[in-house]
């Protein structure tokens, strides 16, 4: 399977960039987030309220688990998917990972922080970076640091997605 999963922090790009990038290569695209939502009949924010992380955590596995199985999806996945070796490991076995390193300053400067349960001070979005960075690098086939626009992100990323693909868009067309 040949599914492409984008990981890194909340804020950093990866909903926006996949969702694009799929339209781009004619892909089915999938928000893991929206998938636990739906699969839970609630929101995240109030998955982590009514249940707590580790519940949460144990969802995300299982959605990931499922979602795994099919062919040529492009997957945004949660910023804390890598916290999970279990969750790289399904990863690994059905695609390639694709880290989205975006620093704390753009992440804080780019975008909301809103519903995001573990984010709730600015302050924590560096720790996370922190704690987290090295298990992106880690588990992570490609790299792409999203330090400019998201038009130049968007730019490189396609041209890490014809390698992972082995595909240029001129073939799609």
């Amino acid at each position: 399977m040949n599914n492409i999963y984008f990981t890194g922090m909340p804020g950093s790009g990866k909903t926006t960039l996949a969702k694009a990038l799929a339209e781009d290569f004619d892909r089915v695209y999938i928000d893991l987030d929206k998938y636990i939502e739906e699969k839970n009949h609630m929101t995240i924010p109030d998955i982590f309220a009514k249940h707590g992380e580790n519940f949460f955590r144990k969802s995300e596995t299982e959605c990931l688990a499922e979602i795994s199985h099919k062919n040529g999806v492009f997957i945004a996945t949660g910023g804390g998917i890598v916290k999970c070796g279990k969750n790289i490991e399904i990863m690994k076995k059905s695609g390639r990972i694709i880290y989205i390193n975006t620093p704390p300053e753009n992440i804080l400067k780019n975008s909301t922080l809103s519903g995001r349960p573990l984010l709730k001070d600015k302050n924590a979005i560096f720790k996370l970076y922190d704690e987290r960075k090295s298990l992106y690098e880690s588990s992570a086939d490609f790299t792409l640091d999203n330090f400019g626009t998201i038009c130049e992100a968007k730019k490189n990323l396609a041209q890490i997605l014809e390698i992972c693909l082995n595909v240029t868009k001129e073939d799609l067309q």
